[in-house]
């Protein structure tokens, strides 16, 4: 160990000890998992499923990781870079530890060690839990923004939730979705660092209280409130091979008194910890159920905890270098707002500036304009968000009052530009007025930020073209597209390691961190030798996600069949109700004995419903149901499965796309914004099967035409029909899909339990229905059609596979990273 002589200041007590870097190679791999197995964790004797083994692991990569994690951090305070912090409710992180080991670049040394005790590091990786602490895209893309930035060298810091339940566990009983506890932490996480010490006071209640200074200015001060603490845990997040470390911080809520002897003493032993428990309950659960006030309310106070503990630790961060001077600010930081949930940060930031730092309104108005930016993810008009005014003036009174003067002057502008059009000063404004006033906060993220960007072509022209037309005409230069995407060190190189081979010996290594180098893969796509290996590696992750299912859910697939793969979370703008009609439909031309030329097909779906969505749960019963009759019935033998995998995460989503062959994205137009699993799939040679919705139609247009099964209305097609959707006379005047809803309502799948179909009938049969999932139904047969007559012919699918690998490079987080970066963020890359 060895002390820095710059930074040695005795009469301080400052003293930085570097420790020696840890060695990579086997032997002292070998040596440090010995040590901390044996005595920080007191164990001798290594058994099959031992946590311990984990855990001794983890310490000793984390040490490897620490190292440079420290060279990081330090460098980056020398130099003073700007930097960008990216805030978001979600982070699907799923398994840390074989991510860890391939950007490091010693999987392979550290197998060997493991070798050399008799332990698997396969299983050793599959016994970590998923760090479940996301719904879906929202969270996987932002773990992928974080692997993309620290591989890029970015100074980006992620800040989110520590939950203590992620998302939940689904288990199925008798079709139904059952939510079980994630508890993810049970056996700990030792990938986390505890920093108690920069712990910040996150305030609610309470109300506001106004003062003058020494020179009869007027302030205002947030009195009387109710405080809980943010205890942040950081997590390392290694770039690839390049000693770059960045930093995700989650907070965890604490009492600021946690325990009350006197009542104790008096016998009042809930009262004792109700302080405890009510400060907890804010990072308790992933998504409370919303369904109720309390689960409103909860939500909202997520939403503030968060942005107001990762504000107050920038700033703070800030004075530590540069004092209370704000000056420079905005040069050197910059807030990501992923998606609407952080909006709130806005207002929070203007009270923190005004209030505590002594901003004057328009400086400090003019500070939050310039560093706050965000990314919008949904055009459903419910997921933008909207909190009731009653409800911010009883929890945040002074966030609420800000947002009201910074209504006002917002209003202001849009007069000045529009004078007299009070219609429009209506639709723009911050607060819906109404029976019960309602706060935009989407509006609140557009009014506040300087950069305000969709995440695929169609999303962001559908934005400014609709939702936020007003804004948009108001402030054009300030809306942009971004287009996600995935990292292809987990999506590829991590969870399909034998195409990954294939891979880098025909196109060389290079393609790990530059994507684009995948397009040498086109040239082979018609060798027969090429194509030979390319499906013996499919069938091998087909036989792999074969014996996962077999083992959730007792069916038995056969890897020759057509895996038809549609996994997402379960709503009804993702249709997973037309997939279940192909499905039927399939089954019924076996029962007539009109099933020649059909491939034999497993259709595999997964997903969660949340907890408080009626509807999305009905599906999900909906598809075992008919899975139960098509799955015991003989004739469907060697020919027809449908299975639901349940409990679907980040860790079965690395089993499953590596096996799959056709990619369900069948949306409704103009409702998904962009979609990652679709990237996914390409990724790994799945061919797409899909609408004109979200990032499907930059996939078609890299891939091409030919290699993409294009069906459905358009979005401009969609709103033509929406006045006269009659989904009865479609329904009647098809010949495939009258016998599919005679099916359904004549009761073939719910014998048991009569009536459990009617909701599922009435979404299809609805003329209000807004996913439109009738007008789609002979189109998407006929497009199934296609793809299994392709399937039958082996050469043909294989190269459409191959051609769908080459040209996935566009969809690279390291690109959309890269344009975050030129046209938002302006950093430097970190220089170590």
């Amino acid at each position: 160990m060895t002390a820095d002589p710059t930074l040695l200041r005795p009469e301080a007590g400052i003293c930085l000890l570097e420790a020696p870097t840890p060695k990579m190679d086997p032997e002292a791999m070998l040596e440090d998992f010995t040590r901390y197995f044996g005595r920080t964790l007191g164990r001798r004797m290594i058994y099959g499923g031992s946590p311990f083994v984990y855990q001794a692991l983890v310490y000793t990569i984390r040490d490897r990781v620490m190292a440079r994690w420290n060279r990081t951090k330090l460098t980056l305070a020398n130099a003073d870079q700007r930097r960008v912090y990216y805030l978001s409710l979600e982070f699907l992180m799923g398994r840390l530890l074989s991510n860890a080991l391939h950007n490091l670049g010693i999987y392979d040394d550290c197998k060997l060690a493991l070798q050399r005790l008799g332990v698997s590091l396969d299983e050793v990786i599959e016994s970590e839990h998923d760090a479940g602490l996301g719904n879906g895209g929202l969270g996987r893309l932002a773990a992928c923004f974080l692997d993309s930035c620290a591989t890029l060298r970015l100074p980006v810091v992620g800040y989110g939730i520590r939950y203590q339940y992620g998302m939940f566990r689904q288990r199925i009983e008798n079709g139904y979705q059952v939510e079980e506890p994630d508890l993810w932490l049970r056996e700990g996480f030792p990938w986390e660092i505890e920093r108690f010490e920069l712990a910040q006071t996150v305030s609610f209640g309470g109300r506001k209280e106004v003062y003058s200074d020494a020179d009869g200015r007027e302030h205002a001060r947030w009195v009387d409130t109710h405080d809980v603490y943010a205890v942040p845990y950081d997590i390392p997040v290694p770039g690839y091979r390049n000693d770059v470390v960045n930093t995700l911080r989650l907070w965890s809520a604490k009492a600021t008194d946690a325990f009350d002897l006197q009542e104790f003493n008096a016998g009042s032993y809930t009262q004792a910890v109700a302080a405890k428990n009510d400060a907890e309950s804010i990072t308790m659960v992933l998504y409370p159920n919303d369904a109720s006030e309390s689960g409103k309310g909860l939500r909202l106070r997520q939403q503030y905890f968060l942005a107001s503990a990762s504000l107050k630790d920038t700033l703070a961060h800030w004075t530590k270098y540069h004092g209370n001077d704000l000056q420079g600010f905005a040069e050197k930081n910059c807030y990501q707002l992923n998606d609407t949930h952080p909006a709130i940060a806005i207002p929070e930031f203007m009270r923190l500036l005004v209030d505590e730092y002594n901003c004057k309104w328009n400086e400090a108005w003019r500070i939050t304009r310039e560093v706050m930016a965000y990314t919008n993810h949904t055009l459903l008009p419910e997921a933008l968000e909207c909190w009731p005014v009653s409800m911010l003036t009883s929890m945040l009174p002074r966030i609420m009052e800000i947002i009201y003067e910074i209504n006002a002057g917002f209003l202001a502008e849009v007069e000045q530009r529009w004078p007299g059009d009070a219609e429009r000063i209506r639709r723009m404004s911050l607060i819906e007025e109404g029976y019960q006033p309602m706060v935009r906060m989407a509006y609140l993220a557009i009014v506040g930020s300087r950069s305000v960007n969709g995440v695929a072509e169609l999303h962001s022209r559908l934005l400014t073209q609709g939702l936020f037309r007003d804004f948009a005409e108001l402030w054009p230069d300030r809306f942009n597209n971004k287009t996600n995407g995935v990292t292809q060190r987990r999506w590829l190189a991590a969870c399909n390691p034998g195409l990954s081979k294939l891979i880098t010996a025909t196109v060389g290594e290079g393609w790990v961190t530059e994507l684009e180098l995948l397009r040498g893969l086109a040239p082979h796509a018609d060798d027969p030798e090429f194509q030979k290996r390319w499906r013996n590696e499919k069938l091998a992750n087909k036989r792999r996600l074969t014996r996962l299912i077999a083992e959730r859910t007792g069916v038995v697939l056969d890897p020759d069949m057509l895996f038809d793969v549609q996994v997402k979370r379960v709503h009804e703008y993702k249709r997973q109700l037309l997939n279940v009609l192909h499905a039927i439909h399939l089954y019924d031309r076996i029962k007539r004995g009109n099933a020649d030329g059909m491939p034999p097909r497993a259709i595999i779906i997964g997903g969660k419903a949340a907890p408080g969505y009626v509807m999305a749960k009905h599906i999900i019963k909906f598809i075992n149901e008919v899975a139960r009759v098509i799955n015991a019935d003989p004739a469907t033998n060697g020919r027809l499965r449908l299975v639901f995998v349940p409990d679907y995460n980040v860790s079965t989503m690395e089993v499953i796309c590596p096996a799959a062959d056709l990619s369900e994205q069948i949306s409704t137009a103009g409702k998904e914004a962009s979609g990652t699993g679709n990237m996914k799939f390409m990724m790994n040679g799945a061919v797409t099967i899909g609408t004109l919705d979200g990032a499907n139609i930059e996939i078609r247009e890299a891939v091409g035409d030919a290699n993409f099964f294009l069906f459905g209305l358009t979005v401009e097609q969609i709103a033509a029909r929406r006045e006269d959707y009659d989904p009865q006379g479609i329904i009647d005047a098809d010949p495939d899909f009258k016998p599919v809803m005679d099916l359904i309502e004549h009761g073939e799948f719910n014998c048991a339990e009569a009536g459990i179909m009617h909701a599922v009938v009435h979404a299809i049969k609805n003329p209000h229905d807004p996913w439109m999932t009738a007008v789609d139904f002979r189109s998407f047969i006929d497009a199934q059609q296609r793809a299994g007559d392709a399937f039958l012919s082996l050469p043909k699918w294989t190269r459409m596979s191959i051609l769908n690998t080459a040209a996935s490079g566009r969809f690279s987080t390291d690109r959309t990273m890269q344009d975050y970066n030129r046209d938002i963020w302006h950093l430097h890359p970190i220089d170590l």
